[in-house]
């Protein structure tokens, strides 16, 4: 049986749990799992088998942290095969009648992408493709990528998978308590940007039990296309007589797990905490449940690292001022690489009321291929706004497509076929939505039935090359009316027609026009109101233009799209709902670039400040309280991690600058933090983060990187007086080491306290291993880093 037709048709029984199995099984703790597969292949081999005894159609491989970055070449292949082979072997040798598959298991690397980590793009993608690679030849049936909590690192994995092997893939997210990725991103993100690229099924997996999972899973059965999976933890840990248990057994597991079928999902098993037990509470949960058909969702969405934008009711409004044509200060900040300008200008068009930025890079005078993906970069990093990639350059295009975290939106293609053979190919592999313009090679037609025939020619090309309608949004061109006096309303005409023949989205650039005649504004917002009316589903404007978004704002009014008119109203009074980033950012003084992440500007500010004010002064009065705000938006979930790292990043540059002038640094505090990811733990994203953060607040932090030893960490504390240590675990397996990390120091330094976190830990879980303090993220850690050095002061 094929196991694309298999997920499609039926119920799919994933398994559970192996690392909390290997150490019931004697696997010592502290040592990495993966390795097992070698060492131990015959305990491994008992642990797959009896999920396939209990029912599981699809068992993962012992693989989790099996790549490069953590193996030599030599040991990595020889796990890899040695982990396919004793999941097939169970396979082979199991008494279960069920359809059954090999899956390799991918997990994260361990580390943070760029911008807000130290590994590239391309790497990650290396590092996946050759795990990918021997997975395949090493007889894997499909690749599931797990735990992934970085959209990017997500999207870095699965186009390894898709541009190495033709095996089947699975993604599964990790999300926080506040439905969202670590950094950021929305479930409806996710579905976007993974169905782009073509994952064969998507979901979640680990992090919290299935009821408190359940309105995650049921926000991506609703805009899925595809098979859905839910793989959820059997609760929270805590740890009882020496041992690691989970809250929720496997009859309540499979209750909760029957929920989110019930929702529509149809591919389903455990993580941590589960076993072969609850695999078979959910075999006899599907033996009575039908299964519920996977509809395809007409939904057409773009979305950025936080966020989707989906083409509905709702016109969406796309910023155009990040486009040299017309635009003298753009065109001189692209000359001379002033992206922090740009930056600015991305950032005042999402206050304005901007859902999706135009980025165009065009200029004769530069080498487009290289600047378009490093602004397109540079402004993902601050601002979280989708981009539309505009280009007619398809090498550049493809750059920036590749480097895009999200679904991107490209512009654009027309109906004349040396474009489409160039453009289709592109936006296909990397899941693009594409604005088509209405011209061919004999131009510009000069009846809207002229324009629906081109349109409907570029339709059908793109359907031959598997491109969905929902994918294709069509630009009927905006003519000016000052040398054609039919011009608008033979556009609005196409925009009607075009819309009720094909089904498909409209959008228009709307300031065209008006070119040549004088105030420019009316006349643009009187035709951006018209063409509202005609059906126009997304216009390319200035939305720093009061005429024009007060004509958006009043179209929603009248059209019932503006709840209460509250939107209109506040946009009147001028108390729109605005995080604290956006009440400052009108000036550009320091506090501004820190919270906006501009690294350069933050610098430069600084440099200037400091010949008129004192060192102390800017610290305590614009950099630490910058920061204070951005923390304070990522604790109320108005902002993110991305952004806050930016905004560490930038505060960074500023102590740099202020260095120069005090070289002993009257920021730093009389207190040393060491950091440490616990012995047999290989991520260090976690510790990473919170390191950025309290080197920000002025601690002095000794990194003793992963993998730990107690003995290390003691060491550390005595040799630099420490006050705290902060260690971080990801995997249940390793949390045994944590706890004897904490007992060795509070039996040798009785005074120092230790700090706890990571994917595994809970409160409850922290006060058991005895640890003095627990943050469930990177603010956290320093608010309590900041409460200690105030009683120890």
């Amino acid at each position: 049986m094929k196991l694309l037709d298999f997920i499609h048709n039926s119920f799919v029984l994933l398994d559970g749990a192996t690392g909390s199995l290997l150490q019931s099984a004697g696997y010592p703790a502290g040592e990495r799992p993966e390795r097992a597969n070698i060492t131990s292949p015959e305990m491994l081999i008992d642990i797959h088998r009896a999920y396939y005894d209990a029912g599981s159609n699809i068992v993962v491989s012992n693989t989790f942290g099996a790549n490069s970055l953590n193996f030599s070449d030599d040991e990595l292949e020889n796990i890899i095969c040695s982990g396919i082979n004793n999941v097939r072997t169970a396979a082979e040798t199991s008494s279960g009648k069920q359809p059954k598959f090999v899956s390799y298991d991918m997990g994260p690397t361990g580390k943070m992408l760029k911008p807000f980590g130290d590994l590239d793009f391309e790497d990650a993608v290396s590092i996946f493709a050759k795990q990918a690679k021997l997975a395949e030849k090493y007889g894997a049936d499909l690749i599931s990528i797990e735990t992934m909590s970085d959209s990017y690192e997500t999207k870095a994995a699965l186009l390894a998978v898709k541009e190495n092997t033709s095996l089947p893939v699975f993604v599964t997210n990790a999300y926080n308590e506040d439905d969202r990725l670590l950094t950021g991103a929305s479930p409806e993100a996710m579905v976007a940007l993974l169905e782009g690229l073509g994952a064969d099924a998507v979901g979640l997996n680990c992090s919290y039990g299935p009821e408190k999972l359940l309105p995650v899973i049921e926000r991506i059965v609703k805009v899925s296309s595809v098979p859905v999976i839910f793989k959820p933890n059997a609760g929270l840990p805590r740890v009882e007589n020496g041992k690691t248990v989970y809250d929720i057994a496997p009859y309540k597991f499979a209750e909760g797990v029957e929920k989110a079928i019930n929702a529509g999902v149809n591919i389903i098993g455990g993580c941590c905490g589960s076993t072969p037990e609850y695999t078979k509470k959910l075999m006899e949960l599907i033996g009575r449940k039908q299964l519920t058909q996977i509809n395809r969702k007409n939904i057409t969405v773009v979305s950025s690292f936080s966020h989707a934008v989906e083409f509905d009711e709702k016109p969406v409004i796309i910023g155009e001022r990040l486009n040299p044509t017309g635009k003298k200060l753009i065109k001189q900040a692209l000359k001379e690489g002033n992206v922090d300008y740009l930056l600015k200008e991305a950032n005042e068009q999402k206050k304005n009321g901007a859902d999706i930025l135009d980025l165009n890079c065009g200029l004769p005078e530069i080498d487009e291929t290289s600047v378009l993906p490093e602004v397109m970069i540079e402004i993902q990093s601050v601002c979280n706004l989708p981009i539309q990639i505009d280009t007619s350059d398809p090498v550049a295009m493809e750059k920036a497509l590749r480097l895009y975290n999200g679904k991107a939106m490209i512009n654009s293609v027309n109906g004349k076929k040396e474009v489409m053979e160039k453009i289709f190919p592109l936006a296909l592999k990397y899941g693009a939505v594409i604005v088509a313009l209405t011209l061919d090679e004999n131009g510009i037609p000069d009846t809207p039935e002229g324009r629906l025939e081109i349109a409907w020619k570029i339709k059908q090309t793109a359907n031959s090359y598997g491109i969905d309608d929902k994918d294709l949004i069509f630009d009927p061109l905006t003519l000016t009316v000052s040398t054609d006096n039919n011009a608008a309303i033979t556009t609005l005409e196409s925009v009607r027609l075009i819309k009720e023949k094909t089904g498909c989205k409209t959008i228009l650039g709307v300031s065209n026009v008006s070119f040549g005649l004088p105030q420019r504004n009316k006349i643009n917002s009187a035709f951006f109101t018209l063409a509202l009316n005609y059906g126009l589903d997304a216009a390319i404007i200035n939305p720093i233009s009061s005429e024009m978004m007060d004509a958006y704002r009043s179209y929603l009014v009248l059209k019932g799209l503006d709840e209460s008119c509250l939107g209109y109203i506040g946009a009147m009074s001028g108390k729109e709902d605005k995080t604290a980033l956006n009440v400052i950012a009108s000036d550009d003084n320091l506090k501004t670039a820190i919270i906006e992440g501009r690294k350069s500007s933050a610098r430069q500010i600084t440099h200037e400040m400091l010949k008129t004010i004192q060192p102390i002064d800017i610290i305590n009065n614009e950099i630490v309280p910058a920061l204070d705000i951005v923390g304070v938006n990522f604790e109320s979930k108005k902002a993110y991690l991305p952004e806050l790292l930016l905004s560490a990043e930038a505060a960074k540059e500023c102590f740099e600058e202020v260095k120069l002038s005090v070289p002993d640094n009257s920021s730093s505090k009389d207190m040393t933090v060491i950091i440490a990811t616990v012995k047999g733990d290989i991520h260090d994203i976690g510790k990473n983060i919170v390191k950025l953060l309290l080197e920000n607040y002025g601690f002095k932090i000794i990194d003793l990187g992963k993998d730990v030893p107690p003995e290390d960490v003691l060491k550390a504390v005595k040799q630099n007086n420490a006050g705290l240590v902060g260690l971080s675990a990801l995997m249940t397996t390793t949390v045994p080491a944590m706890k004897e990390t904490i007992e060795l120091i509070h039996n040798e330094c009785p005074g120092v306290k230790v700090m706890v976190g990571g994917a595994v830990l809970t409160q409850e879980f922290a006060d058991d291993i005895n640890a003095d303090a627990y943050s469930a993220d990177a603010m956290g850690a320093v608010r309590y880093a900041e409460e200690l050095y105030k009683r120890l002061k």
